[in-house]
């Protein structure tokens, strides 16, 4: 499906989306704005699908990211500090991106790149996964990727999530369902030659637009367009208990990965001039931690929603650290207008 058609049919969502964002998110801080692994916005004007995140592990306060569909086979190195592009690389050897959706690095020190979005709902037997070395310079280069064949074993699936264990360097896929998402386990590993079948680990997993490994491999987040979870990874791809996260609306949610130091999460979204946004790991206690955003105050959004989207509203902050009753009771409204377009919307195409 082309761009255009795509995009036509996620605008009433992501223009819902942005209404919730607007009241969410006040402008970034100069402070944050300076720094390296804070908020950013995104200023290449080439990037205006920006699917996935991936935090360099080469090159401190860099994101790896890329367009959706339709841009070919480029991957961009944006600097935190600066929100500018600072290398473009274009991968060979992969023949033409049919729709870009995630970027995730491995233990190998290769980024991972997944052609495995579906917008025909599930309909393409089989998706792609490109591999490539983090390249040791930051300018414009061509860089030979390694193309795999991947199917999934009980048949074709939309995803949009492709998180590489950290420790283990084991692919996994989330595909990407309002309900009924399942999270799939590839091979220990990857093969050139033949098809690589992805199968169940046996945890379902709701409408995940990303996802991402903490750099220790104990927990694994999933992205949504309302929200993020986290839960904790048991090592054969069962998952423990979800805890809801901090997330920040931001229009169309598209993106997260840990920064690489594992302090902080950053959540990115489609847009010309897109935000990432920054929102702090806590250590959890007992009953487990909330992030919170630079400063020690209660980030954007928090509490916005669960990773199926039905969540309920976060509250705003009033700028004295305590909460905006009013702007509260906006969000609850945003955000159950997003859901019931997305129902209507869902309805509409079967």
């Amino acid at each position: 499906m082309s761009r255009r058609t795509r995009t036509a049919r996620r605008r009433p969502v992501a223009a819902a989306v942005l209404a919730a964002g607007a009241v969410l998110l006040p402008a970034v801080p100069a402070s944050a704005a300076s720094g390296a692994d804070q908020d950013f916005v995104i200023e290449d004007p080439r990037i205006t699908e920006s699917s996935g995140l991936a935090a360099s592990k080469r090159h401190p306060g860099v994101y790896w990211t890329h367009n959706d569909s339709d841009d070919g086979a480029f991957l961009y190195a944006v600097d935190s500090r600066t929100g500018k592009t600072v290398a473009t690389v274009t991968m060979t050897g992969v023949g033409e991106p049919r729709d870009v959706e995630a970027i995730s690095l491995g233990p190998d020190g290769n980024l991972y790149v997944g052609d495995i979005g579906d917008n025909l709902g599930g309909t393409w037997d089989h998706v792609w996964i490109y591999r490539l070395p983090e390249p040791a310079e930051l300018r414009d280069q061509t860089v030979a990727a390694t193309q795999f064949t991947v199917q999934y074993e009980d048949g074709p699936r939309d995803a949009e999530a492709l998180m590489v264990h950290p420790k283990t360097g084991r692919v996994y896929l989330a595909s990407k369902k309002q309900s009924g998402g399942r999270l799939y386990a590839g091979p220990e590993k990857l093969s050139a030659q033949g098809v690589n079948v992805f199968r169940p680990t046996g945890a379902d997993v709701d409408w995940v637009t990303d996802g991402a490994f903490s750099p220790d491999g104990s927990e694994l987040v999933l992205r949504s367009y309302l929200g993020a979870k986290a839960y904790d990874w048991k090592g054969d791809g069962s998952l423990g208990e979800p805890r809801r996260l901090s997330a920040p609306l931001l229009g169309q949610s598209e993106s997260v990965t840990y920064t690489a130091d594992g302090t902080g999460l950053m959540y990115g979204a489609e847009g010309t001039r897109s935000r990432v946004v920054r929102v702090d790991v806590e250590k959890r206690d007992g009953a487990g931690g909330e992030g919170k955003a630079p400063g020690g105050t209660k980030s954007p959004g928090a509490g916005a929603g669960d990773a199926d989207g039905a969540g309920g509203g976060g509250e705003a902050d009033g700028g004295d650290g305590k909460p905006t009753g009013t702007a509260g009771l906006v969000v609850v409204g945003a955000v159950v207008l997003v859901w019931l377009g997305l129902r209507k919307g869902r309805r509409g195409a079967k």
